[in-house]
């Protein structure tokens, strides 16, 4: 009978697997505390751009990305169309051959109305198959992906709503190869929908012109997701982000942008259970998606000073001069009993004539950090009519 070779590619397989321990690595890096989800890549900041500015981007200045950080954005796009790709190694510390790529596109239908897709794949690595002779019988690589369409639309000249659909699939084992433990594990799939709104007020500031934005994005309400039948059901990892962000125009050749936006799951924290599996402190957390999202600013069993932890932030600065060569910088704050990632970004862009390069880089505080060193390097393309 054919099985996965050794223990520890079953181990491994089983920690991609939202039920793993907690002392783990996750596949979106955080480690010990963090709030258990299925397919956390949907979180995982795609883009450069954000991804240098402590991956802040709910607020800032649209861009085909804006798919990913706050879909009504894309309102406010200047080009009538516009494609970016990025591409980053991820968790390379640990796994070599882990990546995230991501593709986008904005399209802007008339004065108020813009449409856009994106596709997000996460390749978790290839895991070689021998049977019981240790005879090779290939690889198989582990994948989840998402495909995404979103509709924004300007109300007045600075106000704009959003509204995403998506479709997601978690495919963290091969069927056929599956024994012991990991009989019956199937790809998951699922369905989830964003909505979002975004703010902008140009003003003077300091004696200079500027702008003012804000953003709020829901990300991922949807169904639950199985890897059996007659398995657990694992929540997605429902996103609430906020953001403002602050541009000068200190001349005429330089703009400053200062960004932070506050994150904070919106998925039940996991009670305190006694040696009996009875509850003695939070709330059960087998509950529906709904009651999930609204009970996640309560239900932690430390009480509202344990819901604050569960708040990351994100910060950065981005320098423009010309609108030709940007550079940028950020940090990225999570609680250390909530995940731990906490993390400084840097990264420049180079912009000429219709396309645009972004390159970042995350350099981790934490000694040994599975994320330490990621890069993220993104292409970007606009054309059409200019506003």
């Amino acid at each position: 009978m054919k099985f996965f070779i050794g223990a520890v590619a079953v181990l491994y397989m089983l920690a991609m697997l939202p039920a793993s321990v907690s002392a783990q690595t996750n596949t979106d890096g955080s480690g010990f505390g963090a709030l258990p989800t299925a397919v956390p890549f949907l979180n995982i900041a795609p883009d450069s751009r954000s991804g240098a500015m402590g991956e802040a981007g709910v607020a800032i200045s649209p861009d085909a990305n804006s798919n990913f950080w706050n879909p009504s954005k894309l309102a406010f796009i200047e080009n009538d169309f516009g494609v970016a790709a990025s591409y980053s190694p991820w968790l390379r510390r640990l796994v070599p051959d882990v990546s995230l790529s991501y593709l986008s596109f904005a399209h802007k239908l008339d004065a108020r109305n813009v449409i856009g897709a994106s596709v997000r794949y996460f390749n978790l690595g290839a895991i070689q198959l021998v049977d019981n002779n240790q005879l090779n019988q290939g690889t198989y690589r582990p994948n989840e992906y998402s495909i995404d369409a979103s509709l924004a639309r300007k109300f007045g000249d600075n106000f704009s709503l959003g509204l995403t659909m998506r479709f997601i699939h978690s495919d963290l084992s091969n069927a056929s190869f599956s024994t012991g433990a990991t009989q019956g594990i199937k790809p998951a799939n699922a369905f989830a929908a964003d909505v979002s709104l975004f703010y902008k007020k140009p003003m003077e500031q300091f004696g200079t012109d500027g702008i003012f934005s804000f953003g709020a994005n829901i990300s991922n309400i949807g169904t639950k997701v199985k890897y059996s039948e007659g398995g657990p059901s694992y929540f997605l990892p429902t996103n609430l982000k906020l953001g403002v962000a602050d541009t000068w125009n200190i001349d005429d050749y330089s703009q400053l942008t200062a960004t932070v936006d506050f994150n904070k799951l919106l998925v039940p924290t996991p009670p305190l259970r006694d040696a009996n599996g009875f509850i003695v402190a939070g709330r059960d957390d087998n509950v529906s998606v709904s009651s999930g999202i609204f009970g996640s600013f309560s239900d932690a069993p430390g009480g509202f000073k344990e819901e604050l932890r569960e708040v990351s932030i994100s910060s950065g600065l981005e320098y423009w001069y010309n609108q030709q060569f940007a550079l940028r910088a950020g940090y990225f704050y999570e609680n250390p009993q909530k995940g731990g990632r906490q993390y400084a970004t840097l990264g420049v862009g180079l912009k000429y004539d219709i396309y645009r390069f972004d390159f970042s880089y995350l350099a981790a505080n934490q000694k040994n950090s599975p994320l330490a060193n990621t890069l993220r390097i993104s292409l970007g393309i606009s054309f059409g009519n200019k506003k």
